[in-house]
């Protein structure tokens, strides 16, 4: 069955210094089998872990990745590459394997989410294809995860479209994060999700009164949602409760919900539960939006706000940080790193050495000993850790996804809200939260510490050992 994220052009979703690169490796004929980590340094939002997703995405960038004619022409009016480069390039197709943590997963700092080996050629072109398929899915599913959390139980619906950097990623994202339903037609289409939605301030504009506006609203559906701070929410709840009386007497139809998007939301929330309790619609719930993040609520729900309900657009659509807690967003910071390589003379550890930017080389697998206890770091040669569950999984072998690797939505967010069931609440907080353990083996440090000392070495000279 065709996906929908082929990527436009797949073979031009590189930064230059990708085909640059691998045109230097080409001319000097160097073209070993290289293995690249791609992980995060830190999580997001000041947090303890990410939620992994968007690998769909990026298995669609591997399996269509090639470069069409138009590509190759355009590659050719920007640099001088010899003509027999751009032949490589139009037989280059994915062929190596990818391992991955599967969306839904829960990963710390340091882990590799995904690892990637195949020609060095192959693994470098699709640094940066994978990066954006990882790097925005995993911040807004992330992201996701908090605001529900934050929520304590009440649904949280994902209102981001119109100001979403990638709308589709958004909502799915979202979902697997654990939000309830979105605001997003197109997106409630493509992935089956349910869809809600109250109505605009234009809407109660459009009528000369709000009662008008209010009356239109419960005359022609059978339950509806009154949006009240247009103008005064607390005059408003009086004549929509007026009108709700109305309209179940005369037509049957029932008002569900309210919604407040503006203002002071705890008091106008506990002044509207009141007067709706005292009118005898102790069943009708109170939603709020209008600029909700994760600690917004928190702090709505700590001062006992009567809210049954959230609907949260701009922090989700964007990964937002909080400008007033000093806290980054709007960007993972996932990086992807050469950590080994095999040629005619041997097997290579690679190391980059740049403070907290260093590297740690090898082949590596990822463990999770008991029900987060701790993770381990390993060699792939190293054998596996008692009570522990390997956590990255082949997704691609010889250049084909293997089957079972694209579960549809459902599954996804079902293996999530396990994990994050699971995830001890310590790790969950918003604010501060205590670092997971995720420790390194002996033999990756052993192969970093021979790494470092083979490159101090090589860079001395020959004469440094004589």
């Amino acid at each position: 069955m065709a996906r929908s994220y082929t990527p436009y052009h797949p073979g031009l979703l590189t930064d230059l210094y990708h085909p640059d690169s691998v045109y230097v490796a080409w001319r000097a004929g160097r073209n070993p089998q290289a293995t690249f980590d791609l992980y995060a340094r830190r999580a997001p939002f000041g947090g303890a872990y990410l939620l992994a997703a968007g690998l769909e995405m990026a298995l669609e960038f591997v399996r269509s990745f090639r470069y069409a004619e138009d590509d190759l022409a355009f590659l050719a009016q920007i640099r001088d590459y010899d003509p027999a480069f751009l032949h490589y390039l139009r037989t280059l197709r994915f062929t190596g394997e990818i391992l991955a943590m599967p969306e839904g997963s829960i990963a710390f700092p340091n882990e590799p989410m995904l690892r990637v080996t195949a020609p060095f050629g192959e693994a470098l072109l699709l640094e940066s294809g994978l990066l954006q398929a990882i790097n925005l899915a995993t911040l807004i599913a992330t992201k996701a995860s908090r605001v529900v959390w934050s929520a304590r139980g009440r649904p949280v619906s994902e209102f981001a479209l119109r100001r979403a950097q990638d709308p589709f990623v958004a909502t799915r994202s979202s979902r697997i994060g654990g939000c309830f339903s979105t605001s997003f037609l197109g997106a409630a289409y493509r992935f089956r999700l349910p869809s809600t939605g109250t109505v605009p301030h234009a809407l109660i504009q459009l009528f000369d009164t709000e009662r008008e506006a209010f009356e239109a609203i419960a005359n022609t559906y059978n339950r509806y949602t009154l949006l009240l701070d247009t103008y005064d929410p607390r005059a408003a709840i009086h004549t929509a409760v007026e009108v709700a009386h109305a309209a179940r007497d005369r037509l049957g139809h029932v008002l569900a919900a309210i919604r407040l998007d503006s203002g002071d939301l705890a008091g106008d929330a506990r002044y509207v539960r009141e007067v709706l309790d005292r009118g005898d619609l102790k069943e009708v719930r109170i939603a709020a939006s209008g600029d909700l993040d994760e600690f917004l609520i928190a702090e709505l729900l700590d001062a006992d706000a009567p809210i049954d309900a959230f609907g949260v657009g701009t922090s989700l659509g964007v990964g937002a940080g909080s400008v007033e807690r000093d806290i980054e967003g709007a960007a993972l910071g996932g990086v992807y790193k050469e950590v080994f390589c095999s040629d005619e003379r041997g097997g290579h550890p690679k190391v980059k050495v740049a403070g907290e930017k260093s590297t740690w080389p090898g082949i590596k697998e990822v463990y999770r000993l008991g029900d987060f206890e701790s993770d381990v770091i390993q060699l792939a040669s190293e054998p596996k850790p008692l009570n522990s569950e390997r956590l990255l999984k082949p997704v691609v072998l010889d250049g084909e996804v293997v089957s079972g690797s694209l579960p549809p939505l459902s599954e996804i967010w079902e293996l999530a809200q396990g994990n994050l069931r699971r995830l001890p609440d310590e790790y969950r907080q918003i604010l501060s939260p205590p670092r997971y353990p995720v420790h390194f083996s002996e033999g990756v440090c052993h192969m970093r510490e021979q790494a470092l000392a083979d490159q101090t070495q090589t860079a001395a000279g020959p004469e440094a050992g004589a």
